[in-house]
């Protein structure tokens, strides 16, 4: 069964495509800080490891792999359309 871990923090990349700037995922569980990469997250989504969430307006949503038009799986929520937003709208990991 997965295990369920908040991301509460992410890393970008300097390139202006959503698809293609978060880099890291991050956030505190357990007491411990951690941060993986994008594919890393999409691996132990896919491998039914992790199931991650984020807390949007006071209600946790699920993030889920996306595929975009390239053929390129990308992190989303969602509650999201096309694009990450609800991600790309978190703070910067240390």
């Amino acid at each position: 069964m997965a295990e369920n871990i908040q991301i509460q923090c992410i890393n970008k990349s300097d390139r202006y495509d959503p698809h293609e700037r978060i880099l890291f995922v991050g956030g505190v569980h357990n007491g411990q800080r951690w941060k993986l990469s994008q594919p890393d997250a999409i691996a132990g989504i896919e491998s039914g490891k992790w199931a991650f969430f984020v807390h949007v307006n006071g209600q946790s949503v699920w993030v889920i792999v996306a595929v975009s038009r390239y053929g390129n799986k990308y992190l989303k929520t969602e509650a999201d359309g096309d694009q990450p937003n609800n991600l790309l709208s978190l703070p910067e990991c240390p």
